[in-house]
């Protein structure tokens, strides 16, 4: 297993695959690295080098008490692509994590960082606000908060089976094994640390991190997002980010990651070839 320490002493598990210049992938809530396995399993074959890190405390990383907010997450991110000392990486993020790859680059710019992708991703703002009317109302976010702490195996169960990848529409085809993967690495999280998650995720405003976007973007969203609705997120960051693309993907779920990953492999791959 590779693994570094962060500054405050959080042990982080991270995967690097391949050679060439470097993808870095951030993932969503509540999963793990796991979860870019196509991608990343693509991107290596076609000569890039992919790395992939545990969020701290999901998946194989330790599950600090404290810590669990966006800007440790950012710093977290920027301490480990320090540790491999990468330039020119190409940064990837989906939902939770594209709030962290936002994040990082508000935090600590674009140095290192030669284009960004935002996939299904938070930004800039989940939670409806008077300046966000098109958000999510708190209660949505309370009830996920109540189901963890009722029956957190439960929750990820039913979100998988649901929403996540659709497969709560008429006529969807449902896989078990999408299912399986989502509930086995959501148990892998630490309960506290995936409960601070959901106010990370929900609440932070990332408006300011996406005007320092000064690198290509993509935004990856499909129009039947029910967990992170396109209009307040992909929409909305496409048009902050200075010269960002927008792809939009006609009746895909937030999990497009695997729903969708055909495409997806090849819109990230010709993404990232683009001089």
């Amino acid at each position: 297993m590779s693994t570094f320490i962060t500054r405050d002493g959080t042990e982080l598990y991270y995967k690097d695959w391949g050679s060439g210049q470097p993808v870095v992938f951030s993932h969503g809530w509540p999963l793990s690295a796991d979860s870019w396995e196509s991608q990343m399993l693509f991107l290596a074959d076609h000569g890039y080098r992919v790395i992939a890190h545990d969020r701290r405390g999901h998946g194989r990383s330790s599950q600090p008490w404290h810590g669990n907010d966006m800007d440790t997450y950012a710093d977290d991110l920027a301490q480990l692509i320090e540790h491999l000392d990468l330039r020119e990486a190409v940064l990837l993020g989906f939902s939770t994590g594209g709030g962290e790859v936002a994040r990082y680059i508000g935090r600590h710019g674009t140095e290192r960082v030669a284009k960004a992708g935002l996939i299904s991703a938070v930004p800039p703002l989940m939670l409806k606000t008077e300046a966000n009317p098109g958000g999510l109302p708190l209660d949505v976010f309370d009830g996920i908060r109540a189901g963890a702490l009722a029956d957190r195996s439960q929750l990820y169960k039913d979100i998988a089976s649901g929403p996540f990848f659709g497969f709560n529409r008429p006529g969807a085809k449902v896989s078990q094994g999408m299912i399986d993967s989502f509930w086995l690495q959501g148990m892998q999280a630490g309960h506290k640390n995936a409960y601070d998650c959901i106010k990370a995720f929900s609440e932070t405003d990332f408006t300011q991190d996406l005007k320092r976007f000064d690198i290509p973007t993509l935004v990856v969203h499909g129009d039947d997002d029910q967990i992170v609705p396109i209009d307040a997120a992909g929409r909305a960051s496409a048009k902050l980010i200075a010269n960002a693309r927008l792809l939009v993907y006609p009746g895909a779920p937030h999990g497009l990651t695997d729903t969708h990953k055909e495409r997806l492999n090849h819109d990230l791959l010709t993404f990232i070839q683009q001089p």
